[in-house]
């Protein structure tokens, strides 16, 4: 039995999945679309204007069908659209196809009901359920801020354009999941808007009159997932030491950053790694600390680097790499003597600004390029000792860029997905995969199968909704929803500009939060000397020390739920609505509250000078990890002291006495 129907009325026809009406199409509400527009496409640094302007947009007329095909036609079309239907591996695959090349827009309508909820859209820092907006799907830097009402957005866009929106990130997905029950995916990876402005319909709009769209349905959350990670993929697990205690986040030569190591084991920090942004070297810039993008071990810096990770038998050591090459270095200059940079139209290797120092991008679609920079990442990396390494960017591909195997612009958003697969290949050809770990800030549809890690990118250090750490939390669930299931983030955050600056209060709220992640990683930020550190007094480094072991204790609690995540696309941070997809409240942004796996909930504290945490639960008999009382389902109101965030476990959970353990800590 299929499990999709096409019935055609009249001029209309309508297209079930599993029960559940996805089009209604007919003269009087259209379905299908195509336009004709032009897009004007700058970018500055990672931040990019687009514009697009649509000078024709026709509503399709259903001409005949003839089995699951639909043909659909226009006056001003030639040859009309063809929309074939089918199922493959319990998906339902539509493909919409119009011959006509004057034509270059298409947008498909979903029926949409008032109360319905939809969420993913790849990884979104502003909201949970996306409904009453448009989310562009373009791949680029989160921007600073976030918000066009705060002063701290308002800044940023005078000082370099870079204040971000609502809508921009590092990771976007044409992509969502419905209330309803349902999936929809777009596999193009051209320009995309998703747009949930209206209360009957979703829309999706791409730069292409040759569309490939995906549904499923199931009758859980977690079905859904399941069934959108066999169609994107899944990643692998984490090896035990990524999940233990915390990775150090220092740079600044071999003296300090051994120095810290030792300075935070003494206090009782448990580290599992130290993290060294720097090996290859540094720059500083007006934006702070940068480093030197030619990824080869920098000696004068790091001397005896080689000596110390052979020798550190109880750290794992971790570096730092991206796709482009900074203009006079050692790797850039083979990479452009062997033409294995992007290019401009005139033939020239194209060089763009990375904030006062300028470099290229090696061309990833190139089989002779993307081999050349896997063995940079063997030898270099790999061959140093490292286990693991931020694998940075992805993001700045130009739309203006010729590649190898297109233009900039029909690539820019596969991009991420390439770099992760770049990465994958090398951790796998060196038989190190499942104990080497990346972690990745910039992501597209295919990420899910390559990269080992996410990283939630450049928070501001502050408290802001849309670019502090509450936005961290959206952005761990939305990218949950989108088949990517393992998160973390720079504990207390990472920008610092204008009047923001970390202190203590946020530190330890931050550390408190990441230790209920997959993964505890600090990091010093762009203006380390701005900032607290959480080696730099007793307070801090006992709050480092305690949130560490917490972290090392839940270990086996988390070793399960990455399994899970691996074999079932089950998200280790899982949205409330995952335990009651009916329930209004399991929606809201402002709950800032999540499933740590299936028995506990989590909900740290987002806001300063907190004492109090209001907090909704869903139903079933839940008991306060720290004082043990017994807590029902609905709206409460617990106490917030530093040092006890609220935490939940089920009832009759078969970890009880691990989550016992851990309260006693």
């Amino acid at each position: 039995m299929s499990i999709f129907d096409i019935g055609v009325q009249g001029d209309g026809f309508t297209l079930s999945l599993s029960g559940t009406e996805l089009l209604r199409h007919d003269a009087e509400h259209p379905a299908l679309f195509l336009g004709r527009g032009d897009e004007r496409i700058s970018m500055f640094r990672g931040n990019f204007d687009i514009h697009d302007r649509v000078w024709q947009r026709v509503a399709l007329r259903l001409e005949k069908r003839e089995g699951d095909t639909l043909y659909l036609t226009h006056p001003d079309l030639r040859g009309g659209l063809t929309l074939h239907a089918e199922e493959a591996d319990g998906l339902l695959h539509l493909r919409a196809r119009a011959e006509d090349g004057r034509w270059n827009r298409l947008w498909l309508r979903l029926c949409a009901e008032p109360d319905e909820h939809v969420t993913g859209g790849g990884e979104q820092f502003s909201a949970l359920d996306l409904r009453g907006r448009v989310y562009p799907i373009w791949t680029r830097e989160q921007g600073v801020g976030r918000n066009k009402l705060t002063e701290v957005t308002r800044l940023a866009d005078a000082s370099d354009g870079g204040g971000g929106d609502y809508h921009t990130t590092f990771f976007p997905q044409p992509g969502f999941l419905s209330s309803r029950l349902y999936f929809a995916h777009l596999m193009n990876y051209e320009y995309a808007e998703l747009d949930f402005a209206d209360e009957s319909f979703h829309e999706i709009g791409v730069w292409s009159t040759d569309a490939h769209f995906v549904f499923g349905a199931g009758k859980s959350i977690h079905e859904l997932t399941e069934k959108l990670g066999g169609l994107l993929g899944r990643q692998p697990i984490l090896p035990d030491w990524a999940m233990r205690g915390l990775w150090l986040g220092v740079q600044g030569g071999t003296e300090r950053a051994t120095a810290l190591e030792k300075r935070c084991r003494e206090h009782g920090v448990d580290l599992s790694a130290v993290w060294i942004q720097d090996w290859e070297g540094k720059r500083v810039t007006s934006f702070g600390k940068r480093l030197q993008w030619d990824w080869r071990w920098n000696p004068e810096l790091y001397p005896g680097l080689d000596r110390v990770i052979r020798e550190d038998r109880d750290t794992a050591w971790m570096g730092y790499i991206n796709p482009y090459l900074v203009e006079g270095g050692e790797l850039f200059r083979e990479a452009a003597e062997k033409r294995y940079l992007v290019r401009r139209a005139d033939g020239s290797d194209y060089l763009f600004d990375f904030g006062e120092f300028d470099c290229g991008v090696v061309d990833l679609t190139m089989p002779e390029a993307f081999e050349w920079y896997k063995q940079v990442i063997r030898r270099n990396l790999i061959g140093m000792g490292f286990r693991g390494w931020m694998a940075d960017f992805g993001e700045y591909l130009p739309a203006d860029a010729v590649c190898f195997g297109g233009s900039g612009a029909a690539l820019h958003n596969r991009w991420p997905a390439l770099w992760a697969r770049c990465n994958r290949e090398a951790v796998e050809e060196s038989g190190k995969l499942g104990d080497c770990v990346f972690f990745m800030r910039a992501g597209a549809a295919g990420s899910q199968r390559d990269a080992t890690l996410i990283w939630a990118g450049d928070q501001c250090v502050d408290w802001s909704d849309d670019d502090g750490l509450p936005s961290v939390i959206t952005a761990a669930l939305t990218l949950g929803m989108s088949g990517y299931g393992l998160h973390c983030s720079d504990i207390g955050g990472y920008t610092t500009l204008f009047h923001i600056r970390r202190d203590e209060e946020l530190l330890e709220r931050w550390l408190e939060f990441a230790c209920f992640t997959p993964v505890m990683r600090s990091h010093e930020g762009n203006r380390p000397d701005s900032n607290v550190q959480l080696y730099d007094n007793e307070r801090t480094l006992a709050a480092a020390a305690r949130w560490s072991r917490v972290h090392t204790a839940l270990l086996p609690y988390l070793r399960e739920c990455v399994r899970e995540n691996a074999e079932k696309s089950a998200p280790v941070m899982r949205p409330l609505f995952w335990e009651a997809p009916d329930a209004p409240e399991a929606w809201r942004r402002e709950n800032y509250s999540y499933l740590l796996g299936p028995d506990l909930l989590v909900c740290p504290v987002v806001k300063p000078d907190c004492a109090e945490r209001a907090l909704w639960l869903p139903e079933g008999e839940w008991t306060h990890l720290w004082t043990g009382e017994p807590c029902s389902g609905g709206a409460h109101s617990v106490p917030a002291p530093m040092g006890q965030p609220p935490v939940f476990c089920r009832k009759g959970s078969v970890w009880t006495d691990l989550f016992r353990q851990i309260a006693r800590m």
